[in-house]
């Protein structure tokens, strides 16, 4: 899972860009880069580092990123190493193109040999790198130079043949003698995107709907899956549908990874938070359970939390502190680093807690490590019952699609066998709560209201994965967590 954010304009982009990037650093906590080309597309500044964007990319970097049109990006490894090589945005010298991407190619070595018999060598493992190569090497089979629209179109669709996974691409080049930004989507719209213009005639696009609010952009619309879209200053965006599947926006995004003030496939990530909580109240009522009060563990949980209570009819207290200079350690890259950094991320609140029956709810479990010192944190501040909720189904099956979830091993669900009931007993018991809830898929179902990617939760892939896709996306991430 990662972040972008492109925009085109009349003046330099790249502090603009680098205030979008903060935005969404949620998406990335491992590197972020920002590239821009001057306006007649004769020279391409790339400034990329590791960390958060304020450490990567300083203020003399941004003095260098000169020109009107860009791209930035902020990243965790899915695939790749997360070193400097693997940064995004990439660059391609021939005929001179900017590329980052939000999401997973899950055919990364399939194309990495099919560029190899063309004598085209990748220089990181990073699976943006071939579809950008994919794309400057059909683009300059058509011609050499003076690149137009039809041949980039041409190009994005040889790209969407070719490159198989989830993903939406943010591509800066010329093309008919202009600065354009090009925008695509897999053809299911799996990974999120979105467009938004300005009263200036600059255009935006971005992972997530937070970077244009806090750039004065104007929300316009979302790609469609398998559509490709042209920006250019000044002008109305060109759309281009090159090969349409079936929607199945990623609904982990509306779980845990989006910002909640962000809106996705039109929807308000916020209020479907309340909506899961809603539902989650319901099957906490017919199995009985009574508490003192409702608790979230910060911060996804939040939304959630306050649905459930206020159905619950039972008061919302904030019982654990989260510091606020911690990362999301379900997206840093090893077990070791996730258990270090939940000791700096959340104290409990004693008094809120002491003698309570506390309903404590996150959005989810992927591999138990959070909620194991969590429940021993509430246990230890003076807890009389702890009962856990979850506002979502149990993650039971693998993500390929750009979620760091990709090894069965690793899921903490897969522990359990029975139906839904006899596992939240047996899971209750093994993170040492009184009771456990999850929200079940059909109940996820009647507040999202739409199709979907869930096969995290219900084993449905929207696009059938080989054997040799699935090793060799999980070989990767066995060298990330060597």
């Amino acid at each position: 899972m990662c972040g972008f954010v492109g925009v085109i304009s009349t003046s330099d982009v790249a502090g603009e860009i680098h205030i979008g990037l903060q935005a969404i650093q949620h998406r990335g906590q491992d590197s972020a880069g920002i590239a821009t080309m001057v306006e007649d597309g004769s020279r391409f500044c790339v400034r990329r580092g590791l960390g958060h964007v304020v450490h990567a990319l300083q203020a003399e970097e941004l003095k260098a990123l000169v020109g009107p049109v860009g791209i930035g990006h902020v990243r965790y490894p899915t695939i790749g190493h997360g070193t400097l090589d693997d940064t995004q945005p990439f660059f391609y010298r021939q005929p001179g193109v900017l590329m980052a991407h939000n999401g997973n190619v899950t055919n990364y070595e399939e194309l990495q040999e099919s560029l190899k018999d063309r004598s085209i060598h990748l220089l990181s493992r990073c699976d943006v790198e071939p579809a950008l190569c994919e794309f400057a090497d059909h683009l300059m089979q058509r011609r050499s130079k003076d690149h137009t629209l039809e041949d980039a179109t041409e190009a994005m669709r040889e790209v969407q043949k070719r490159v198989r996974g989830a993903f939406s691409i943010v591509t800066a080049l010329m093309l008919d003698g202009l600065p354009t930004l090009l925008v695509l989507r897999d053809p299911n719209g799996i990974r999120p995107a979105v467009i938004g213009k300005r009263a200036d005639g600059s255009w935006i696009a971005a992972s997530e709907s937070v970077a244009l609010d806090v750039l004065g952009f104007e929300r316009s619309f979302e790609p469609a899956p398998g559509e490709l879209v042209v920006l250019r200053t000044g002008e109305e965006p060109q759309r281009i549908l090159l090969n349409p599947g079936c929607a199945a926006p990623c609904v982990f995004e509306f779980v845990y990874f989006a910002r909640p003030d962000s809106m996705m496939n039109e929807r308000s990530v916020y209020e479907l938070r309340l909506g899961f909580g809603r539902a989650l109240a319901t099957r906490m009522q017919e199995k009985g359970i009574e508490a003192d009060v409702v608790m979230p563990v910060p911060d996804t949980a939040r939304p959630a939390a306050t649905a459930l209570a206020e159905e619950l009819k039972l008061p919302l207290r904030e019982g654990l502190i989260k510091n606020r200079y911690s990362g999301r350690t379900f997206i840093m890259p090893d077990q070791v680093t996730r258990r270090a950094a939940l000791k700096l991320k959340l104290n409990p609140l004693p008094s809120e807690i002491k003698g309570r029956r506390v309903i404590l709810l996150d959005d989810s479990i992927v591999r138990g490590t959070t909620l194991h010192r969590v429940i021993d944190l509430v246990r230890n501040a003076g807890a009389s019952e702890v009962h856990l909720a979850i506002h979502s189904p149990p993650v039971r099956h693998p993500c390929f699609y750009g979620i760091d979830m990709s090894t069965k091993e690793e899921l903490f669900a897969r522990r359990f066998e029975g139906s839904l009931q006899e596992m939240e007993v047996a899971a209750a018991q093994d993170l040492g709560a009184d009771s456990m809830t999850y929200l079940d898929v059909e109940s996820m179902d009647s507040v999202f209201g739409e199709s979907r990617c869930a096969a995290c939760f219900d084993g449905k892939y929207p696009q059938v994965l080989s054997e040799a896709e699935q090793w060799g996306i999980v070989g990767d991430r066995k060298q990330v967590h060597r």
